[in-house]
């Protein structure tokens, strides 16, 4: 049995579908609430749903796991209510650490690539140990995602999980289906595919960093199910531990992503620059560009989907279909 926290949501119902797909018995552990949230799971339901706050008690009844895949998090970049995401994105990672390492049980969780804060350049995006300590994220998320990652690494230092087999996973830009319940953090690729689809030209951002051009802000943008495929070797081989960065290793123009929704929606190309909310001046990363080399080094070897394949696949089989669900 393999459980998933966040197992509703955006990966973790990706996650879900592809144990389903290989016949393996999985657990969620997540809250459907009221949002649609069931629809991820509706053409593979899990074993058996758990809320979270039942977590604690349901692992003290022994049951018998073999992998925690963590991805349950409160991840909105503009969270403000600091407990709340401490508890959320810290304390309850440090429990499951403690129970795998105490069961023998692999742990797999999601960090982000939040924690490289205002890093402008690729060999800033290095998810060397050595380095982590040195990171500076923008916001309150990616702070709560890089306290997990260097006092996870600070306990395993000092001896206190010992056999732990684990990896953390550095997300970077993933798009991709069930991602429909996200409200403000949904992906650009489905903004701008419905900015597309209703005849308006694409808005991007005004840069804010000088001497950058507008639509020129670049990210790592990846396909889910590349990070599907990550986390599937990662189980297959646990002998692998480590924190990696989960990214194509390539970086990406928004006016790049842009022409490709459009090309893949068959419109014209249109884009036009808006200001930057104020909400979003000082925390917003330019650049990203994962440094995939030590994932490659461990051993992963497939290729990742390219940008315009990705948003193509998107857009046709999934966005523009009745049923755009995984």
């Amino acid at each position: 049995m393999i459980v998933i926290t966040g197992g509703a949501g955006f990966i973790g119902s990706c996650m879900q579908q592809a144990l389903h797909a290989r016949g393996v018995e999985t657990v969620v552990v997540d809250w459907l609430g009221s949002a649609g949230k069931w629809r991820n799971l509706r053409h593979h339901a899990p074993g058996r749903i758990i809320a979270p706050e039942a977590l604690d008690a349901w692992l003290a009844s022994g049951p018998d796991v073999g992998a925690v895949i963590h991805l349950g998090a409160i991840s909105e970049t503009t969270a403000t209510d600091g407990d709340l995401v401490w508890r959320t994105n810290v304390d309850l990672s440090h429990r499951l650490a403690s129970w795998c390492a105490h069961a023998g049980v692999r742990f797999i969780y999601a960090s982000s690539a939040a924690t490289y804060g205002a890093a402008d350049r690729v060999e800033q995006f290095s998810d060397d140990p050595g380095a982590l300590d040195h990171l500076s994220p923008l916001n309150l998320y990616g702070w709560s995602k890089q306290a997990f990652d260097t006092g996870l690494l600070h306990r395993l230092e000092k001896g206190e999980l010992p056999g732990l087999s684990w990896a953390g996973l550095k997300f970077f830009n993933v798009y991709g289906p069930n991602e429909y319940h996200k409200g403000r953090m949904i992906s650009v690729v489905r903004v701008k595919y419905d900015e597309a689809r209703a005849g308006q030209p694409l808005r991007l951002f005004r840069s804010d960093v000088p001497g950058l051009a507008d639509g020129a802000q670049a990210r790592d943008f990846i396909w889910v199910g590349d990070v599907v495929d990550v986390m599937l070797w990662l189980l297959d081989h646990g002998h692998v531990s480590g924190l990696f960065n989960c990214g194509t290793g390539v970086a990406r123009t928004y006016a790049d992503l842009a022409h490709a929704v459009c090309d893949a929606a068959g419109v014209a190309r249109q884009i036009e620059f808006i200001d930057m909310p104020e909400s979003l001046r000082g925390q917003y990363q330019s650049f990203t560009c994962a440094d995939m080399r030590r994932l490659r080094a461990a051993g992963y070897s497939r290729p990742f989907t390219t940008l315009e394949d990705g948003v193509r696949r998107y857009v046709q089989d999934y966005l523009a279909r009745p049923d755009p669900y995984l």
